[in-house]
C-alpha cells in the first residue's frame, strides 16, 4: 500500500447528493478530485446543483474548479490515476456491482477502493470481486453534508486487510478531517439501524399521543440535549424519501428484530410520501415555507397550519438544570412532556441496549455516533447510566465506570485518550482573573481563554492581558475562548456610554491601550486559536499574534462600518500592512472594511484579506487547540512588515468602489463617510506610527456623529445594523 500522506487524487464515482458532496469536501481539502457520473449531462447537471447548494458545499466558489467531470462512458479510464476510488452511486447492490467489475482491472494495484453507502452489507458488495480489490475494499459512510457533519462510520469486510483498515483510519481522520467509528458489517451500520429508529420512533409517539409537532420538537431539541432541528425538521432536513429507502431495507433485512416494526411508515409519514412532500427538497414536509412565514403539518388533519406556541411550562422551569438532571425530573411530570419522555426515552434505550452487540465494538462506538453524527450532547449508554435501571429501563449497566468503559463480555476496558481530539475544558485550569481563565496545555504551553460573555473584548480584558504579559507568567501560549466562541469583537457599551457622556479622551485612551496590547502580543511567542467567531478586537488582536490557527467554519471579518466605526485598534493597520502589495489589493481590502464585511470560514477569509499567508485553517472541528498547541511550540516573535507606497492610484481607486456602490443603493452617505476615513489610513499614512494616530483621530471623529451613535444603539437593542 502507499503512504497515505501521498495520497492526492480522489475519483468519486457518482455525482448524486452523497457524491458531490463528497467531491466537493476533498476539493476543499486541497485533493485533485475527479467526479464521474453516468452521462456528461448528468454529471454536469449534479454538479451545478452542488455549486449552488445552501448551505454552500464549496467553501469558496473556486474550489469547485479544482473538480474534473467525467462519465463512465467516455472516461472510466481516468479511475486509474488516483490513489483512492470512492463509489456513490444509487443505493441498489446491483448497480454497485456493476461498478465494481468495471473499475477492478481499471484501479491501481495499491489504491484505496471505498464504497458510501448508508447501509447495504460491505461484504456482498464485493462478493466475487478479486482479491486484490476484495483486500483493499471498504465501506465509508459519509454523513451528509460531508463539509458540515464530522463522522464517518468505516466498516470493513472480512477481506479487507486489518493493516488497511488502521491505515485508512489514520488517513480519514488526518487528511480527510472526519471523527472515525469502525462499525460492524451489519444493515444499517450503527447510524442507521439505532440514529434512524429514534427518528422514526418519535413521530410515531407523536401521532399515538396526539402530541403536536411544535410540541415534539420542543421537547426533544435542546431540552433533551440534542440539536434545534430535533425531530420533525430533521425528518425534513434528512430526506422522508432516504428515511423510507433506509426503513424498507431494514424491514427486509432484520426480520428477527423484535424492534424492527417501529420502521414501519406512520400516518402522516405515509400521506407525505404519497404526496412527494420529502422535506427540504421539495421545500414543504412536516414544515413548509411559504414567504416568510414558516407552516407546520397537523398531524390530525395532515393539513398545513400556522405555527403554534408552545404552552408547556415544564420546559422552562428545567431548562437551567443539568442535562441529566433535567431528564430524570421530566420523566416524572405528569403532562405533555413527562408523557411523551416516558413513552419514547426508556424504549430507545432498551433499543440501544438489544443492539450493542450486533451492531458495535463497544458501547462507547453507538454513544459516538449519536453524539458525533446526530449532534446528541450525550450517547444513549450514558444517558442510561445517568438515569439508572428504573427510570432507563435498562438493568445490565452501568456502562461507563471512570476512564473505563463495559466490554460485550462484561469486564471494564480503559478508554484510550487521544490528546489530538482533547478538548479545551479538560485541560488543567493553572490561574483566572476576572476576564480570563488559564489553562496548561502541556510542554510549556499556557492558554489564554477569554471568559466574556461571546469573548467580548472589554477594557478589563485589555488591562488584564496587558499585566499578564507584563508579569513574565507566560512564555508560549494560545489565546482563544473558553465558551462556544472565540470573539464578537469589542464591548460597545463601552462606546455608547463614553460617548454619551463625551469622554473622548477615555475612548482615545482605550484605542491606545488597545493598540499597545497589540505590540506586546507582536513581541510574545503566541498563537491565536480562533473557532466561532473573531470580529472586530478579538481579530486585531489575533492578528498581532505569531499565528492565528483558525477552524474552518468560524466567521471573521472586521464589521466596525455596521456601528458607523471603523477597526481602530490597530485593525486598519494591519490590513494596510500585511495587504500592500498592489494598489488594487488594498483598495478591495479598504473597501471590506467599509461595507463591514463578514466573511463565513476562514478560506474566505483568506481571500478577504482578514488572514495572512501565514495563518493556517484547521479543517477538523475537534483538533483546533491541539493544532494551536503545535504552532505555539514552534513560533517567534512577530516581525512586522515595514510600510511601503503601494503601486497605482490607490486613493482614486477606493474613491471608485465607494461611489460605485453608493449610486447602486449598497451604501449611504454615513458608510460613505467610514469609506473616506479608512482610504485616510490605507493611502495617506507616511509611517507605521502615523497609521496607529490616524487610526484614533479618525475613529473618534465619527464617535462624534450622531448617526454612528443611532447604529451603535440600535445594534445594542436589536442586535442587528441599521443603515441610516
Amino acid at each position: 500500500m502507499s503512504e497515505l500522506r501521498s495520497v492526492k487524487k480522489v475519483c468519486v464515482i457518482g455525482a448524486g447528493t452523497m457524491g458531490s458532496g463528497i467531491a466537493a469536501h476533498l476539493a476543499n481539502l486541497g485533493f485533485q478530485v475527479t467526479l464521474l457520473d453516468v452521462t456528461p449531462q448528468s454529471v454536469t447537471e449534479a454538479f451545478e446543483k452542488a455549486k449552488a447548494a445552501k448551505p454552500p458545499l464549496f467553501v469558496t466558489p473556486d474550489r469547485a474548479m479544482d473538480v474534473r467531470l467525467g462519465n463512465t462512458s467516455d472516461n472510466l479510464n481516468w479511475v486509474s490515476e488516483a490513489d483512492w476510488v470512492v463509489e456513490a452511486v444509487f443505493e441498489r447492490q446491483g448497480v454497485k456491482r456493476s461498478i465494481y467489475n468495471r473499475i477492478q482491472d481499471l484501479v491501481q494495484p495499491d489504491a484505496f477502493i471505498s464504497t458510501n453507502t448508508s447501509g447495504l452489507e460491505i461484504e456482498l458488495l464485493a462478493e466475487g470481486l478479486s482479491e486484490s480489490f476484495q483486500r483493499r475494499f471498504i465501506g465509508t459512510h459519509f454523513f451528509n453534508p460531508p463539509r458540515y457533519l464530522k463522522l464517518l462510520e468505516l466498516i470493513p469486510t472480512t477481506k479487507t486487510d486489518p493493516e488497511i483498515v488502521a491505515t485508512m483510519s489514520d488517513f480519514l481522520e488526518d487528511r480527510v478531517a472526519r471523527r472515525i467509528i469502525v462499525a460492524k458489517d451489519t444493515p444499517g451500520f450503527i447510524a442507521n439501524r439505532y440514529g434512524m429508529w429514534c427518528m422514526y420512533h418519535a413521530v410515531h409517539v407523536a401521532e399515538k399521543l396526539r402530541l403536536t409537532i411544535e410540541q415534539v420538537d420542543a421537547i426533544t431539541g435542546v431540552f433533551l440535549g440534542r440539536p434545534k432541528s430535533a425531530s420533525f425538521r430533521l425528518n425534513d432536513i434528512v430526506g422522508l424519501d432516504v428515511m423510507n429507502d433506509i426503513a424498507s431495507n431494514l424491514l427486509e433485512r432484520c426480520p428477527n428484530d423484535p424492534f424492527i416494526q417501529t420502521y414501519r411508515s406512520t400516518k402522516s409519514i405515509a400521506a407525505l410520501l404519497e404526496r412527494k412532500w420529502i422535506g427540504e427538497k421539495t421545500r414543504q414536509g412536516y414544515y413548509r415555507k411559504e414567504g416568510k412565514e414558516l407552516l407546520v403539518l397537523d398531524l390530525g388533519t395532515l393539513a398545513y397550519r400556522q405555527m403554534a406556541e408552545v404552552d408547556l411550562p415544564s420546559l422552562k422551569e428545567l431548562a437551567p438544570l443539568h442535562l441529566n438532571e433535567r431528564i430524570s425530573r421530566a420523566l416524572e411530570l405528569k403532562d405533555e412532556t413527562g408523557e411523551f419522555l416516558r413513552h419514547y426515552l426508556p424504549p430507545a434505550l432498551k433499543y440501544a441496549d438489544y443492539l450493542k452487540e450486533e451492531i458495535s465494538h463497544s458501547v462507547i462506538d453507538i454513544d459516538r455516533v449519536m453524539e458525533w453524527g446526530f449532534g446528541w450532547q450525550q450517547g444513549p449508554f450514558a444517558t442510561i447510566d445517568a438515569l439508572g435501571p428504573v427510570k432507563s429501563g435498562v438493568t445490565t449497566g452501568p456502562f461507563y465506570e471512570g476512564e473505563s468503559v463495559r466490554s460485550h463480555n462484561g469486564n471494564f476496558v480503559h478508554i484510550p485518550s487521544n490528546p489530538k481530539y482533547k478538548p479545551l475544558q479538560e485541560y488543567q485550569e493553572v490561574g483566572n482573573g476576572e476576564t480570563y481563565r488559564l489553562r496548561d496545555l502541556g510542554d510549556g504551553v499556557t492558554a489564554v481563554c477569554l471568559t466574556t460573555k461571546m469573548g467580548t473584548i472589554s477594557p478589563t480584558f485589555v488591562k488584564e492581558l496587558t499585566d499578564l504579559i507584563e508579569s513574565d507568567r507566560l512564555d508560549r501560549f494560545v489565546l482563544t475562548g473558553d465558551s462556544r466562541t472565540y470573539s464578537a469583537g469589542f464591548d460597545l457599551r463601552f462606546f455608547a456610554q463614553a460617548i454619551i457622556d463625551e469622554r473622548w479622551i477615555e475612548i482615545d485612551h482605550e484605542l491606545l491601550r488597545l493598540q499597545k496590547l497589540g505590540e506586546m502580543l507582536e513581541a510574545s511567542k503566541v498563537v491565536t486559536a480562533v473557532y466561532g467567531h473573531a470580529l472586530g478586537a478579538g481579530l486585531e488582536l489575533a492578528l498581532s499574534t505569531s499565528k492565528i490557527v483558525a477552524q474552518l467554519e468560524s466567521k471573521i471579518g472586521l464589521p466596525e462600518a455596521k456601528v458607523g466605526l471603523f477597526p481602530g485598534g490597530r485593525g486598519t493597520t494591519l490590513m494596510r500592512l500585511y495587504n500592500q502589495h498592489t494598489a488594487k489589493r488594498l483598495s478591495e481590502v479598504a473597501f471590506n472594511l467599509a461595507t463591514g464585511t463578514i466573511a463565513n470560514n476562514s478560506e474566505e477569509a483568506r481571500q478577504l484579506g482578514y488572514l495572512r499567508p501565514t495563518d493556517q485553517t484547521e479543517f477538523h472541528p475537534d483538533r483546533l487547540i491541539y493544532t494551536a498547541k503545535l504552532a505555539a511550540l514552534e513560533v517567534k516573535p512577530v516581525t512586522r512588515p515595514e510600510i511601503s507606497t503601494a503601486t497605482g492610484p490607490l486613493s482614486g481607486m477606493i474613491d471608485r468602489l465607494l461611489e460605485v456602490a453608493r449610486a447602486k443603493g449598497d451604501m449611504s452617505k454615513h458608510d460613505e463617510l467610514v469609506g473616506q476615513k479608512i482610504k485616510i489610513i490605507m493611502s495617506k499614512a507616511t509611517s507605521y506610527e502615523d497609521c496607529l494616530t490616524k487610526e484614533r483621530t479618525e475613529f473618534l471623529d465619527l464617535c462624534t456623529k450622531a448617526l454612528t451613535t443611532a447604529r451603535i444603539q440600535h445594534m445594542l437593542a436589536n442586535g442587528t445594523a441599521l443603515r441610516n
